[in-house]
């Protein structure tokens, strides 16, 4: 799918294979806001950044109410080729359903806007901005709450680590926050949001090999990046898992991995059973021996939940990359919308795993055959803004 030789799937099924990257058994570790780190740096001029004696900012939790959802209406053939039209099918299907339960803004560049509100839909809010792809989750800012606000955390998208040319969705995350009003706070870091996952109450799990990586962030320690993203999040409690780095575009965002349902409760994702021991399998294996250690940001033991994988054998996607996780799903106003991937135990086993853990809310399936192909999923091509203030409830 992808001009670059990496997908985003390519981690997925080789992510430990030969000549890659090892993830030892100690590869997380968990930092508690003791942890060192340099000074918080200011924000940079036209940004605001929290200063001493200002309120803290909170990294909400998905589950935590919306004002709306913002999605991106994919416009490079140079990325996608023939399956562009598949693909935008996929953007439009999503949108429509997520409208449903909360607004929805898809951002897509003028000559195109036309064609995206006629797949989308009247529900949809199409907003005209030059965007080069469908990734929204990794472009548009990072929203994070400070004295009743939000505050939009500017991560600096630089193409996954330069791997592509994104010129346009460098630009996304300045264009989202000042069309809306909100102040925008541009990291000391480069990273994407996929990067990141929150409980809401401090906790902040993600993987090394994205952010502590020159790629993005040369020259910067472990404890430089943690400083910074414990300034700019909020967050008072970091779980790093090693990753692997160039295996695929993003050197493995872990909302594809690990995902929570609430406080001290996620779930992981689980290979089909049969998945070669050098695969997929050996991530959610580590994955599992660092949670089952570790302790958020209340001292609290994780739960840790099966959320298996279908049968890659009865999937509907055709594509070596396909993304066949169910743990990229999205959560919306009173709606969590997974991927429906035609193995027809799996779906539904997902669903009731999904209801278990989301009561209250309906379970949505969506099919998304052509943009799992080029190795992406729900969650990457949406990003929740937070209501302000936004206590919420699950």
């Amino acid at each position: 799918m992808f001009a670059s030789s990496l997908s985003r799937r390519a981690v997925l099924r080789g992510l430990l294979g030969a000549g890659a990257v090892a993830l030892g058994a100690t590869a997380c570790t968990s930092a508690d806001a003791s942890g060192g780190g340099s000074e918080s740096p200011a924000g940079t001029p036209g940004t605001a950044a929290p200063q001493g004696g200002t309120a803290p900012r909170k990294f909400a939790a998905e589950w935590e109410r919306h004002e709306r959802t913002v999605m991106s209406w994919p416009a490079s053939t140079g990325i996608w080729g023939a399956d562009l039209t598949a693909v935008r099918a996929d953007i439009a299907r999503i949108a429509r359903a997520i409208a449903e339960f909360e607004p929805v803004v898809l951002l897509a560049r003028p000559r195109p806007e036309d064609a995206a509100q006629r797949a989308s839909g009247a529900a949809v809010e199409v907003v005209a901005l030059d965007v080069d792809d469908l990734w929204a989750r990794d472009t548009v800012a990072v929203f994070v709450e400070e004295a009743g606000q939000v505050v939009g955390v500017d991560f600096n998208f630089n193409g996954w680590g330069k791997k592509q040319t994104h010129a346009a969705d460098a630009k996304v995350a300045a264009a989202v926050t000042a069309r809306y009003g909100l102040r925008r706070d541009q990291a000391q870091l480069v990273a994407e949001g996929g990067s990141f996952e929150t409980d809401g109450a401090g906790t902040l799990l993600l993987t090394e090999s994205s952010l502590i990586n020159d790629n993005r962030n040369p020259g910067k320690s472990k404890a430089d990046i943690e400083a910074e993203l414990k300034r700019a999040l909020g967050v008072t409690a970091i779980v790093w898992c090693e990753g692997v780095r160039g295996q695929d575009i993003t050197d493995a965002h872990i909302d594809s991995l690990v995902r929570f349902t609430e406080p001290g409760v996620v779930l992981l994702d689980t290979p089909f059973p049969g998945t070669p021991a050098d695969s997929w399998s050996r991530s959610a294996d580590q994955a599992r021996k660092v949670l089952g250690s570790a302790v958020d940001a209340h001292g609290k033991k994780f739960e840790v939940v099966d959320l298996p994988q279908p049968d890659p054998d009865a999937i509907t996607g055709q594509s070596d990359d396909f993304l066949s996780t169910y743990a990229n799903f999205y959560i919306a106003n009173d709606g969590v919308f997974m991927p429906e991937f035609g193995d027809r135990r799996a779906d539904d086993r997902a669903r009731g795993i999904l209801a278990e853990h989301f009561p209250g809310r309906e379970i949505v399936p969506v099919r998304i055959d052509a943009v799992a192909s080029g190795g992406g999923g729900i969650h990457c091509a949406t990003h929740d803004v937070p209501a302000a203030p936004g206590p919420g409830a699950k």
